[in-house]
């Protein structure tokens, strides 16, 4: 558990049936947001639509003491804040309308077991969707009543156990939605599921010549599809808070006073102790150096590779990670308020301030309900006053109900977003988050990182004709014993060629370099006053290689621009939008590459709490932002962006808050991905538009009895196939300006390193 989760626990009340979260573990989970104003995230995990939104959100918000509630609908999660320091009664308001609440533990796996359920439910509707056509056929083909009769039994028989398995998913909530007195989606769905069924039925038991048992089970199976590929394009959304939480150290090593040792969990860290911080390990909480120097690896807080020497008296912010030599360090703080806690806080905060990502199609959906509900009780009742027939009635609105029924619109939206993705990954991009395809037709700004994102997360040798061979591949097998950034980008050098090189001992010199012996000779790979034991001042600049004190050859090294920025910043010009930097590196670094890619506005030296203010003072101005990066430290920032992006080589956090991960070196994906984002609301809205008015042709037909259940089905069924249609319009787009050299180089967890001319 992160060092910001509290255990959340359901304490018997009055209604053991409902159960309440203790007010102490409430306070405990919350935090101050502004005077007097608290704020507490739950996870409510049965929200699923836009009208699951605005239930959540007016039955919290008309709780006395509430200042706001915000439901993030791709991580189910509602933001409470209120005033006060007694919070609400808010669990059982919830639980009362059919939503179970728990408080959120950011640091736990939350594996959703909604796809597994939802995958089952689609292979039985199929299954049982396959053989009930099958007989139906059969009967369509001519059969004699005896041989009917015997196959709409038998289609009875197949469609029971389905229907009830897997119009479960729709039936839950549906009929949660009616014993609370509201609607959403499902209960269309559900009525005319059910009304199919139990018509067939009828006309099974009284012989007639009609049965529907395959449009109903068609009908959920379609609807399944729709359902599944919505669920899968926005569980690629999940919060990166609980990726970032397991970066955080577990515990650590505390030296107690009489000298005994004590590995504590971190949680259990208090202000004043004494901690043994290993080679390898994170900072558990804000800390001083009490003894030892070393390097540390500040990559989490400002986003650069390049480690920072410490010793005694340097503060060190937890979870920053020691790299080279053992450290005792003095706890300043606890892990509630410590650096890495904040972090935590600040992604979550992100994630909930980011504005709901409801698609089109659920605001679409707040009013199809009731007008569907509506239209098919006109249609019953019309018949009943027309002809006082029930069993015609009943066939009528029947019939409206599925042909009304919102698979097109259910598909409309997943099925773009699906050709969306499988489009952009043969251009090198991955869609972790569908409704991201969606968010980027409404941005203005670009706003990129500079380390690992204009540049690329490796180190050059800038000099690399002037190196001779032979101390390449020395320096290379030395650098091989060290993790230092600058020795790694040596270490790949070593040609498979090259002889082995054995040495007698190895030993790195933490803050100084690294020493190796081999025949009675003493290399040394690092800092040149160390390695020249004091040689002459002009070598002290870059890597020195030396040989008993002797200089041997100098490396220097050097940031490369990534492949494509200066044609990316180009192309996004041309689509008029407007691109800056926003960096935690050092002023002239930053002005360097930004100029070098032709981007004026650039902030350096910028923290990841300065990275969200920018957002935010880019939001608050009303535009909408598109934000690439790649480090721990951006994580906040990609979380909080209305879109984000990043290259596969990012850090694990930066690609779990991302809802774009491109795989090839150019950064022409991200024009790529905005033109085809483009394109692809262009065929939502188109499949939208049809979806619409397909319904609106259909229902006079269906309402004045042309239509019967299973022409319905079939109409459904054609409208669903033509959203599919359309929507693999996608496959046809092409790419303007595909970077050849882009697609070349392929991202992975390694970095290619090449040397500069």
């Amino acid at each position: 558990m992160s060092c910001c989760a509290q255990n959340a626990c359901f304490l018997p009340d009055e209604d053991p049936s409902l159960g309440c979260i203790a007010e102490q573990e409430m306070l405990l989970a919350s935090r101050v947001v502004a005077d007097g104003v608290r704020q507490v995230t739950l996870s409510v995990p049965a929200i699923h639509c836009g009208a699951c939104i605005r239930a959540v959100e007016d039955v919290i918000s008309d709780l006395p003491g509430i200042e706001a509630a915000r439901v993030n609908l791709s991580t189910r999660r509602v933001s409470v804040s209120w005033r006060g320091e007694r919070p609400p009664s808010i669990i059982r308001p919830l639980a009362q309308i059919g939503y179970e609440a728990h408080l959120q533990d950011t640091g736990a796996d939350e594996r959703d077991p909604r796809l597994d359920e939802l995958l089952r439910s689609l292979a039985v509707a199929g299954f049982a969707a396959m053989n009930v056509m099958l007989l139906s056929v059969s009967v369509w083909t001519g059969a004699d009543a005896a041989t009917r009769d015997l196959f709409h039994w038998i289609s009875a028989a197949i469609a029971f156990p389905a229907r009830l398995f897997s119009g479960r998913v729709f039936f839950r909530p549906a009929w949660n939605a009616v014993r609370h007195g509201h609607t959403n989606m499902d209960v269309p769905i559900s009525i005319g599921v059910l009304l199919a069924y139990g018509l067939s039925l009828y006309e099974t038991i009284h012989r007639g010549e009609y049965a529907y048992f395959d449009a109903s089970v068609t009908l959920l199976f379609v609807l399944l599809i729709g359902r599944t590929l919505d669920h899968l394009v926005r569980e690629r959304a999940r919060s990166a808070v609980s990726g970032l939480a397991r970066l955080g150290a577990r515990g650590a090593m505390v030296l107690r006073p009489d000298g005994s040792r004590d590995y504590l969990p971190t949680d259990e860290i208090e202000r004043g102790m004494r901690i043994l911080l290993a080679p390898g390990e994170r900072v558990p909480v804000d800390a001083r150096v009490e003894d030892g120097t070393s390097e540390i690896d500040y990559s989490l807080v400002t986003g650069e590779g390049d480690p920072r020497q410490v010793g005694a008296g340097a503060e060190l912010l937890s979870g920053t990670l020691n790299l080279t030599a053992p450290l005792t360090i003095i706890a300043t703080g606890t892990a509630r308020d410590s650096f890495f806690c904040d972090m935590l806080r600040l992604v979550e905060a992100a994630e909930n301030a980011r504005p709901a990502r409801v698609s089109i199609v659920d605001k679409v959906a707040g009013l199809y309900a009731p007008v569907v509900h509506a239209a098919a009780a006109l249609a019953l009742l019309g018949w009943l006053i027309a002809n006082g027939d029930l069993h015609q009635a009943v066939t009528v609105a029947v019939a409206v109900l599925i042909i009304t029924c919102p698979c097109a619109l259910g598909l409309a939206v997943p099925m773009v977003q699906v050709a969306a993705a499988r489009r952009l990954f043969e251009a090198g991009v991955m869609v972790k988050d569908g409704a991201a395809v969606e968010q980027v037709l409404d941005v203005d700004v670009v706003v990129f990182d500079k380390t690992g994102t204009l540049t690329e997360n490796c180190r050059l040798i800038a000099d690399k004709h002037a190196t001779d061979s032979a101390h390449l591949a020395l320096a290379a097998g030395i650098a091989a014993y060290s993790s230092h950034p600058q020795s790694r980008a040596l270490a790949v050098h070593k040609r498979r060629d090259d002889p082995p090189l054995v040495f007698d001992g190895v030993k790195e010199h933490p803050g100084l370099g690294v020493e190796a012996t081999m025949g009675g000779n003493v290399y040394r790979l690092g800092r040149a006053e160390w390695a020249l034991q004091g040689g002459p001042p002009s070598r002290r600049d870059g890597t020195v290689l030396s040989k008993n004190g002797i200089l041997l050859q100098v490396f220097r090294f050097s940031d490369a621009i990534r492949p494509g920025a200066a044609q990316t910043v180009a192309e996004l010009g041309r689509m008029r939008l407007s691109v800056e930097v926003i960096s935690g590196d050092r002023q002239d670094s930053v002005r360097r590459t930004s100029r070098a890619v032709g981007i004026d506005r650039f902030e350096a030296e910028a923290m990841p709490a300065r990275k969200l203010a920018r957002l935010a003072e880019l939001s608050h101005s009303g535009q909408k932002v598109l934000m690439v990066g790649d480090g721990l430290n951006d994580a906040p920032a990609l979380a909080a962006a209305d879109v984000s992006m990043a290259p596969a080589d990012a850090a694990d956090i930066g690609r779990s808050a991302a809802g774009f991960v491109f795989l090839y070196r150019s950064l022409g994906a991200v024009p790529h991905s905005i033109a085809l984002s483009r394109r692809a609301g262009l065929l939502i809205r188109q499949n939208l538009a049809f979806a619409v008015a397909y319904n609106a042709m259909a229902f006079p037909f269906a309402a004045l009895g042309y239509v019967t259940p299973l022409i319905a089905a079939l109409a459904m069924s054609g409208s669903s196939l033509l959203v599919v249609a359309n929507s693999l319009r996608l496959d046809r787009y092409r790419f303007d300006n595909d970077t050849a050299e882009g697609k070349r180089q392929v991202l992975h967890s390694g970095h290619t390193v090449e040397t500069m001319s």
